[in-house]
């Protein structure tokens, strides 16, 4: 059985403990699958668009520089030599496609290790809501002091509570970053220590499953 302390977005009462849901949060870490999506994120980020010209491709070169033999200098054929300045590139960068490609199992059962492995770890924390008013940078981290949250942390929110207020209050906080449920992924769950999830967002995950 794997638990997590719910608390109030206003504080004015003591944290609970629920029960998270096996399925997501109690499954088997799987090392192998978490390397693959996080290698299948970083690689399909990769834009591909790096480009050389070869000794073919550069401009110039069709006539032989001087003449074979008698200057005292190395004999030389075309200016497009990768052995000039200017010449071509050898085994140079082309542009190309980095794309990776998993199946939807294997997405989901990266995605239910990373959080299984912090649930594990005690690292999930529950919010009834998120609500801020306006945008405050101030009260987003009165918040996270109340929730003991001194490291990394990653808040994930439902779609409703994903507005404006919430996003300017966290965005200015450099080890903090805010999602909406549907961008939870594997790469930002690993790199952050703690995880904040209100209850709508939960809700959408189960969904999600």
């Amino acid at each position: 059985m794997v638990e997590a302390k719910l608390h109030t977005f206003d504080g004015t009462s003591e944290p609970q403990v629920v029960e998270l849901d096996e399925g997501i949060f109690g499954a088997k870490v799987n090392p192998d699958l978490l390397h693959r999506a996080v290698r299948m994120q970083l690689l399909n980020r990769r834009q591909g668009t790096s480009s050389t010209k070869t000794r073919g491709e550069v401009r110039g070169g069709g006539r032989k520089p001087w003449r074979q033999k008698g200057t005292g200098r190395a004999r030389a054929g075309s200016r497009r030599s990768p052995l000039w300045v200017g010449g071509g590139v050898t085994f140079g960068p082309k542009p190309r496609s980095y794309h990776v490609k998993l199946t939807k199992k294997m997405r989901q059962g990266a995605l239910t290790s990373a959080l299984s492995d912090r649930a594990h770890e005690g690292k999930v924390i529950l919010l009834d809501r998120m609500g801020f008013e306006e945008p405050k940078t101030k009260s987003a981290v009165s918040l996270l002091n109340r929730l003991e949250m001194s490291s990394t942390t990653l808040v994930v929110v439902s779609a409703g509570e994903y507005n404006r207020p919430v996003k300017k209050s966290f965005s200015n906080l450099p080890r903090i970053k805010c999602l909406a449920c549907v961008g939870v992924n594997v790469y930002d769950v690993l790199r952050h220590e703690k995880l904040v999830f209100t209850l709508g967002a939960l809700e959408e995950l189960k969904e999600r499953f």
